[in-house]
This record gives structure tokens, sequence and C-alpha cells, in this order.
């Protein structure tokens, strides 16, 4: 086995919920909060949040990670991608997000992409041997196949210019070259723009984010 090769045994830390009668199927579901500001006032914690809640009430198990708060280091070679020993931190999402039915990606749009310490957190958790098959030559070499994905993206501008204008090459890159790489799909999006408009917006925004988390979807 490669040393960087993923090995499960982390313990089930998702708590017992029941699920709603009539609701659909209870799913496993982990939200990666990608904000890397720490300060439970940024809006991408407040969507986490109002995903999980919505999750919670619907039957949903719903695991969290926290990527302000963990131990993420920047790769700085391909042999350290491909050989290197992840820390504890990056084994645990690993593990949850294998448990997982379910993929919720949440961050902030920052210079049109998404935020470093998130890609360097993508780039930690997507190595040979858990993302992708090591050494397989391959179009697909996923290994992450059976889980959907939604990822939910803030920005300043108006989402329909980040959408048609800007024509969403970094949200495109997300989804094409790591999360369908990785084998997951489908993918959803939601896009919050203008999120300093009005606080009465973003209360809107958490209503339908938890609707999201009700329907896992």
């Amino acid at each position: 086995m490669q040393r960087n090769a993923w090995r499960p045994g982390m313990r089930d830390a998702a708590p017992r919920i029941v699920a709603v009668a009539g609701g659909p199927m209870p799913k496993k579901i982990v939200i990666i909060d990608g904000h890397p500001d720490p300060d439970r006032g940024r809006f991408c914690h407040a969507l986490a949040d109002a995903y999980a809640a919505g999750a919670a009430a619907g039957g949903h198990q719903v695991r969290r990670i926290d990527v302000a708060r963990t131990e993420v280091h920047f790769l700085r070679s391909a042999l350290e991608w491909q050989s290197g020993e992840p820390v504890p931190a990056i084994r645990e999402s690993q593990d949850a997000i294998f448990w997982a039915e379910h993929l919720v990606i949440i961050y902030p749009l920052w210079l049109g992409s998404m935020p470093a310490l998130l890609k360097a957190f993508l780039e930690q958790v997507c190595r040979p041997g858990f993302a992708i098959a090591e050494g397989k030559r391959t179009m697909w070499p996923g290994l992450l196949t059976g889980r959907s994905a939604r990822i939910v993206v803030t920005m300043g501008m108006p989402a329909f210019l980040f959408r048609w204008y800007f024509l969403a090459h970094s949200l495109k890159s997300l989804e094409r070259n790591i999360l369908r790489f990785a084998g997951i799909g489908p993918i959803r999006e939601t896009l919050i723009g203008s999120v300093e408009a009005s606080a009465a917006t973003r209360q809107r925004w958490l209503a339908r984010i938890a609707a999201l988390g009700g329907a896992a979807r």
C-alpha cells in the first residue's frame, strides 16, 4: 500500500437522526464549509448551518468539515502530492467524504475563484489512492463514484454576471477537473450573488438552502 493510500477506520461521529415520515430516503451528507475565515459571522458559515439544520430535520445524517479550522498545508511538489503522508485532519476529511453519499461545498468567490485555502484542502484530500486510481492512465480514474454534489458559491456581483459574462470558468474547473475527475456526479450549483444587498435577501437564501438540505440536494 502506498503511504498516501486512504485507510478507513475513523469513528462514526454522526448524530443519530430519526427520518421524517414521507420524506426522501435518508442520505449521508458531508458539508465542506470552505470559507477560510473562522469568524462565525461570515455568510458562508450561516449557509452551512442552514443546510445542516434542514438536512437534520429531513432525517439525513450530516458530517461537517470546517476548512477554516482544519490543519491544511500547501503542497509544493507533485512528489508530495503522490507519496506524502497527509496529516490526521486530512485523513479524517477523507473518511467523511468516503462515508458520504452527497457532498455540499460552500465557499465565497475571491478574485474569480475559490479561496486558496479551500483549493489547498482539495489538493490534500484528492490524492492518488483515495480520489483517483494510482498509476492508472485513463480518462476516468475516479474512485469516488456513487456520490452526488452541490456547490454553493457566494459573490458580491450579480450571479448572472459571473455565469454569463465571466463564464463561470473557476466553477466549471472545480466541477470538471476535480469532482467529475474523481467520479462524483451529478453536480448541481447554487450561485448567490449580491450577498451584501440586504438582510432580507440573505434570509431568503438561508431558507432556500435549508430546503435543499431537507431534500438532500
